[in-house]
């Protein structure tokens, strides 16, 4: 992907913000990628549950940043789908309902066997040692029974496919639905052994390894069919957004 691409939002995006940060700490666009970063965390995690609301004042004082940045940052999450943004109201943490979550993850099975096929039997070396390292993270985090950070690596191991295929449209709309299907799971997702799902993974990457496609692409659908089938409704109360994000600010004001 070109370095010169506007900006939109995606997690594609700010991977290439972080890179021009190591050149450029203090620059307005890194500041707002951080910050957008930290929110989506806190987010996923659960940190900020449901329907919270996100005020841009709260939220630039936790990071020691301006409204207009805290502003910015939540309007790429609500491209992202992880923000709602409600005229004369303000900025909401989303709150899918399950049918929603089913619809999206519909969306994201017939998204993601495309990046299946254009994936099996094209991954370089360094590709593919990517994605082990990556599993192995996966597996660290199922055996501390970290469930919040199981839930986000999930994630972004399928971003991270996406990412490989070099298919600019196919990065945003896999970025796009997995970012809220990961909300989704947040919210709802039943208790179960992330372990699954790490194997799960590690059948995918070795389907794509032998450049099967066919069978990279059940694997994918029925990997995600059995990630749709773990729902269960479990209220998570918020806390006051300051105390909530302080954790992440101090990771972003590190950078600065």
């Amino acid at each position: 992907m070109p370095k010169n691409r506007p900006l939109t939002g995606h997690l594609t995006e700010v991977d290439v913000e972080r890179a021009e940060a190591t050149a450029n700490r203090s620059s307005p666009a890194s500041r707002t990628a951080a910050v957008q970063e930290a929110l989506r965390q806190a987010i996923i995690e659960q940190r900020l549950t449901a329907g919270a609301r996100l005020p841009e004042d709260a939220i630039g004082d936790a990071f020691g940043t301006s409204r207009t940045i805290a502003r910015e940052a939540l309007g790429r999450l609500a491209v992202e789908g992880l923000v709602d943004l409600k005229p004369n109201k303000g900025a909401f943490v989303a709150n899918p309902t399950l049918e929603e979550g089913h619809d999206i993850f519909l969306v994201r099975r017939g998204l993601e066997t495309t990046v299946t096929a254009a994936l099996a039997g094209k991954l370089s070396p360094n590709q593919v040692s990517t994605l082990h390292a990556f599993i192995e993270d996966e597996h660290k985090a199922a055996q501390h029974n970290d469930e919040a950070e199981s839930i986000r690596l999930a994630g972004e191991f399928h971003l991270l496919l996406a990412r490989m295929t070099g298919n600019v449209l196919l990065i945003r709309y896999t970025t796009e639905v997995v970012s809220r299907c990961s909300l989704i799971l947040a919210m709802y997702g039943r208790p179960h052994s992330a372990d699954c799902g790490v194997d799960e993974h590690r059948e995918i990457v070795t389907a794509l390894e032998r450049g099967d496609a066919a069978t990279a692409g059940k694997l994918m659908d029925t990997h995600l069919a059995a990630v749709a089938g773990r729902a269960l409704l479990q209220a998570k109360p918020n806390g006051d957004i300051r105390e909530v994000l302080a954790p992440y600010a101090a990771k972003v004001k590190a950078l600065q």
